[in-house]
């Protein structure tokens, strides 16, 4: 277990076997059947995962990394600027991107993408208008991502380089962005929990 347990990419690997065989054994318990309630069901849990990957790194930046940094001494500011946030930033993009897709096969699977997405006013039902807030929130929240924070930290954390006024604007923008990514993250998990129990 020990080996298991000290590699990441095997700790991971493990959780996925465990799932399968959850899956089997649901299913042989239960009945399978390739249908679009099974792909439905498969793209939902894949949404959560990324799901819970980006907003968990988007709180970890904004709850922990950025109220820390004036707090850690400058000589030691680079591990946290050349090493963890670089890798972090690399999980949180594609966690976006991966929960944005796997989210909109899901709601085409489910066939109301085209209802969300007109907040039902193309056939209304009060949970297409529930799911279409959150969809915009986090369509929103994904296009902060990858157009407005990801370029601006490339430019604060010297992955681009330049002068070092721009790099103080890019920093406070990514900064910016990433705290309206927190505050419209709590509506859009209201939003989508709040679709679960509305008919």
């Amino acid at each position: 277990m020990g080996q298991i347990l000290t590699s990441l990419p095997k700790t991971v690997t493990a959780g996925f076997v465990l799932a399968a065989l959850s899956f089997a054994l649901y299913f042989v318990l239960q009945g399978f059947h390739l249908d679009t309630n099974f792909w439905a069901f498969v793209f939902r849990w894949l949404h959560v995962i990324f799901g819970v990957m980006w907003i968990g790194l988007l709180w970890y930046f904004n709850f922990v990394q950025m109220p820390s940094m004036p707090k850690i001494p400058d000589e030691q500011k680079p591990a946290i600027s050349k090493v963890i946030a670089p890798r972090a930033l690399f999980w949180f993009r594609w966690a976006a991107m991966f929960t944005i897709i796997t989210g909109l096969v899901l709601a085409h699977l489910n066939d109301y993408l085209l209802q969300a997405y007109s907040l039902g006013l193309y056939e209304y039902a009060p949970r297409h208008l529930a799911i279409g807030i959150g969809m915009w929130l986090a369509t929103i929240m994904w296009f902060n991502v990858w157009f407005v924070i990801w370029p601006n930290q490339k430019k604060a954390l010297g992955i681009v380089t330049v002068e070092a006024a721009e790099k103080a604007k890019a920093a406070r923008m990514a900064m910016l962005f990433s705290r309206t990514n927190t505050m419209l993250s709590i509506p859009m998990l209201f939003a989508m929990v709040a679709t679960q129990n509305i008919y």
